[in-house]
């Protein structure tokens, strides 16, 4: 694992080189070609070295990290063409990969806390160095102070379960089960404001309408994961006392996700309406990590995965008609068919993505987790019926409302699509629904 570490340090001159752009996304492809072919244990954390090692979970989403920095990349040829800080732009993203790569791969909880907390300080860069909007400074601020207050308590569990048991390994946590009340809150507190869960999410649209295109796109793609990937981890030792409390989060994510699914029909600005919709699928994700079985658990991962493609994808699209429009508006943005025919089948398969619609990854991860918390509770069944329902009606919303209807006559010309910007789309949309064939792999694991 070390020395995929130092193959990414090792990019960070590129950066600062002359026309090396795109030689730094052509790396991060070698990189990712090289990584899969590592040989995994289906059982165990494997390729240890130093204290980093990968298991199935770590493996698929520090893919998923490379694979959304490296289309990142390919996103933001505005910043190219315009000159406009490119360099430090390549560094802060590579500077960001590094960090979640870490957070991923480590296996001591403390080192884990520090990097979860470091991937924050380029995202915050991101937004607030290449956002568009004035207010992108308030959304750095509530980003970074929602994490930070739900975090230091996980700081303050970590040293007590280190000075109660004497180790901070991750692997070794397993033979341990941990029954105290404060510090069940304290360790997954910092993850559900990371999800976002319901009442913890206002900073997520915030800092998603005045991110640029790829700070929404890791934001969408691996940030909301971290959340994911740390509950997945800490309930390992947590199992006993999160039976007794699980109900709670479980019920305020599946009631939160059904109002955040109605709060989407009201959005009238593109960014803001798939924010909404990523917390809505995530509330989904809680629900399946906090029922602790099975299904849930292989549910909640595979659905992860393919929320980070598809979401990504969406906010390219959004940033697609931005850079022709100037607007994100809902009202501005109408009857787009009329002028890039073709940009309307990549919205229509993105958008039946994010519904769960065959043969996409999202259906068989939203399959797992109806699955799971079903056999959990059957009044579940009509939340997540709910929840399900308005996941398409949302997203047929957002799909008539862009493609369809009388345009706006203040337009006056702009080219359609690109081919750099139909190989972004089709490099989010192909993974999501090929992967599907490749799920055994997954489920043995779990």
């Amino acid at each position: 694992m070390l020395k995929f570490l130092f193959m990414m340090s090792f990019m960070i001159p590129l950066c600062f080189m002359n026309n090396m752009f795109w030689m730094v996304q052509l790396m991060l492809f070698f990189f990712l070609f090289l990584f899969m072919n590592l040989s995994l244990s289906i059982m165990y954390f494997c390729n240890l070295s130093y204290m980093f090692s990968c298991d199935i979970i770590s493996f698929g989403l520090i893919i998923l990290s490379v694979w959304i920095c490296s289309l990142m990349i390919m996103a933001s040829e505005n910043l190219f063409k315009m000159k406009f800080y490119i360099n430090f732009f390549l560094f802060n993203v590579i500077f960001l990969l590094i960090m979640l790569y870490l957070t991923f791969s480590v296996m001591n909880l403390l080192l884990f806390y520090l990097f979860f907390e470091a991937s924050l300080i380029p995202t915050l860069l991101l937004i607030v160095g290449w956002g568009y909007q004035p207010e992108r400074i308030q959304a750095g601020m509530y980003l970074l102070f929602y994490t930070l207050f739900g975090s230091l308590p996980l700081l303050m569990g970590i040293i007590y379960i280190f000075d109660d048991i004497n180790s901070m390994m991750i692997y070794f946590l397993k033979f341990f089960s941990m029954n105290l009340y404060l510090l069940y809150i304290s360790m997954i507190f910092a993850f559900l404001v990371k999800m976002p869960m319901y009442f913890v999410h206002l900073w997520l649209p915030k800092a998603h309408v005045e991110a640029p295109a790829s700070g929404s796109m890791i934001l969408a793609g691996i940030m909301l994961k971290l959340g994911g990937y740390g509950l997945l981890r800490v309930m390992v030792f947590l199992q006993e006392i999160n039976l007794k409390l699980n109900y709670i989060w479980v019920v305020i994510s599946l009631v939160g996700g059904l109002y955040i699914s109605m709060k989407c029909f009201c959005q009238v600005d593109m960014k803001s309406l798939i924010a909404y919709s990523s917390v809505a699928h995530m509330s989904m994700v809680i629900g399946g990590i906090m029922v602790m079985n099975y299904w849930g658990y292989i549910g909640s991962y595979i659905l992860m995965i393919s929320h980070g493609l598809c979401s990504s994808g969406m906010f390219c699209l959004a940033n697609i008609n931005y850079e022709r429009l100037h607007s994100r508006s809902l009202y501005i943005n109408k009857g787009m068919m009329n002028f890039m025919p073709s940009m309307s089948l990549w919205w229509f398969l993105l958008l039946s993505s994010n519904m769960a619609a065959p043969p996409s990854l999202n259906l068989l991860g939203e399959i797992s987790l109806i699955n799971s918390l079903v056999s959990w509770s059957n009044i579940s069944m009509i939340l997540l019926m709910m929840i399900s329902f308005f996941s398409a009606g949302y997203s047929l919303y957002l799909y008539s409302y862009v493609q369809h209807g009388k345009y706006f006559q203040g337009l006056y010309s702009f080219y359609i699509g690109l081919s750099r910007e139909y190989l972004l789309l089709i490099l989010h949309w192909y993974p999501l629904n090929i992967l599907i064939l490749k799920v055994s792999f997954i489920s043995i694991w779990f």
